[in-house]
């Protein structure tokens, strides 16, 4: 009896089914986990320290997986995170939010069958955390010339990892956030866990630790004990959402006016110190400036008001189809001179791509009106006693048009922002912690000024000196540290990036030969 007992337990009919299902569940839940917790490292929330976790969760759901499977594990992690993280596009529409989160996540889908296989070779979390930068690389130049939001580098704003922004810039920021949280993977995945006698394992932990810590270590430039008065306005706006604008043409003009108007009047009262220069918002004028006399009188009254040269966001016609989004510097004396056009433009905001095919396929897709046209120069201007590098909203992104602007002798760094269809979502805080990075990768001062909030000042150390609420009427005037002094990543441009793409396409390449020959 006992050896049919024996038999029959050895025979395939009465072996045990192995658990797969729970262990598929482990792992989603995993990734799920670790896009939240990536989420709630992302401003307004901003748990900086979450990032590294999120991406040690990422990591450990996909360890060991077959490619297929760390393609769809790796795209519910995504969505996890990315549908949070980009909820301020619902205004838009939620068909555009989760058409854009959808599309995002095929990304973190390649990244997860590029990190499964990679995992297999020595010293993995580092090709891991050059997979990310590689990710991060690809979403910022497809498709439509890209969109680099959600990046893990403007999760932290202010945090022991910012200070790798002057070395490498975002891509390294990104870099040691992901490679701390691999490494936290390998202290979970490797075994046994001989804490004293494993070298390796102590290695690892060393390394997870080193990694933050030296980046509070980072050598910065210093100041320069030289400074220029800047006056900011933000002007409010009439209408919300996609009807910012309002039915009634010129207010948002008329708001940016008067509030430059009090501006003046306390200064002569002593209230306020007389600025060098104002910065109005982008589209701070509802008209156009150059082919609109009204518009014409009002900006001149109050740069005649405040008396020194005022930088106004305006949409410019240019022929009978198209417009440049323009940052225009306004002489009390003179009127409109220099000025710079908007190179990196929003897709469906400010053109529509491919235009015949979507203005035939939505009719949403008409709402764009006068196609944008883009600039061709670095934004660097010349207005009152300093040249400033003035970048336009959803430039401030793109590592490359920012640094043009510092590398033109921009300095202090003017961020135009236009936010009023996004207020009180989760855009205008993201889009200030790009700004706390931006100030400590080029070592520039930022100074933004946006229609409805978040107006602000950095400094160059990245940290926060003043800003306003949203969906109200603000000006201020602020003595900005002027540096010329470039850090090592404004020098150095997108070399660390190409470093570490090269790197992870290596190992990849290296991972599929061995995958092949095994």
């Amino acid at each position: 009896m006992a050896l049919k007992t024996a038999q029959d337990a050895a025979s395939p009919a009465a072996a045990a089914p192995t658990p797969r299902v729970p262990g598929v569940l482990i792992r989603l839940t995993a990734s799920v986990a670790g896009g939240l917790a990536l989420y709630l490292a992302f401003p307004p929330i901003g748990l900086w320290f979450c990032a590294p976790v999120g991406v040690a969760l990422l990591a450990l759901a996909l360890y060991g997986l077959r490619l297929r499977r760390a393609a769809w594990i790796g795209y519910a992690g995504a969505l996890a995170f990315l549908l949070p993280t980009l909820a301020w596009v619902r205004p838009i529409g939620d068909d555009a939010w989760l058409a854009l989160s959808g599309i995002e996540s095929l990304f973190w889908a390649a990244l997860a069958c590029m990190a499964v296989l990679v995992m297999r070779l020595r010293l993995w979390p580092l090709w891991v955390a050059c997979l990310w930068v590689v990710q991060e690389w690809a979403r910022g130049l497809f498709p439509v010339g890209g969109f680099p939001w959600a990046r893990l580098a403007f999760s932290q704003g202010e945090s022991p990892y910012t200070g790798f922004a002057a070395l490498g810039g975002a891509p390294l920021v990104s870099f040691t956030v992901a490679l701390t949280g691999a490494l936290l993977a390998a202290l979970v995945t490797r075994r046994p866990l001989r804490w004293r006698g494993d070298r390796v394992l102590a290695g690892t932990l060393l390394a997870a630790i080193a990694v933050p810590v030296l980046g509070l270590v980072v050598p910065r430039p210093g100041d320069e004990d030289k400074t220029v008065r800047i006056g900011v306005i933000q002007g409010n706006v009439p209408g919300r959402g996609m009807d910012f604008l309002g039915d009634e043409p010129a207010v948002v003009l008329r708001n940016h006016a008067d509030e430059t108007h009090r501006m003046a009047e306390a200064v002569r009262a002593g209230r306020l110190q007389r600025p060098d220069i104002v910065v109005w918002p982008e589209n701070s004028t509802d008209i156009d400036p150059y082919t609109s006399t009204y518009a014409r009188q009002v900006i001149d009254s109050a740069a005649k008001d405040i008396g020194v040269p005022i930088l106004v966001g305006a949409v410019a016609k240019i022929g009978t189809e198209n417009r440049a989004t323009r940052g225009v510097v306004w002489d009390p004396v003179t009127g409109p001179g220099a000025y710079y056009d908007k190179r990196r433009l929003v897709p469906f905001g400010e053109y529509t791509p491919m235009k015949d095919l979507f203005l035939a396929l939505s009719s949403r897709a008409q709402l764009v009106g006068r196609q944008s046209v883009a600039g061709d120069k670095p934004g660097a201007l010349r207005i009152g006693p300093v040249t400033i590098g003035t970048v336009e909203c959803y430039e401030v992104a793109f590592d490359s048009t920012v640094r043009d602007a510092v590398l033109a002798g921009g300095t202090p760094l003017v961020v135009q922002t236009n936010n009023a269809s996004y207020a009180l979502t989760n855009l205008p805080p993201q889009q200030l912690a790009m700004s706390q990075l931006r100030a400590v990768e080029f070592n520039r001062a930022v100074v933004t000024a946006a229609t409805t909030g978040i107006s602000a000042y950095v400094g160059p150390d990245g940290r926060v000196g003043w800003h306003t609420g949203e969906l109200v009427a603000a000006m201020n005037v602020l003595d900005v540290p002027v540096r010329t002094k470039n850090t090592v990543a404004a020098e150095l441009g997108a070399w660390p990036e190409w470093i570490m793409v090269l790197m992870g396409a290596g190992a990849t390449a290296a991972a599929i030969c061995g995958r092949r020959r095994g």
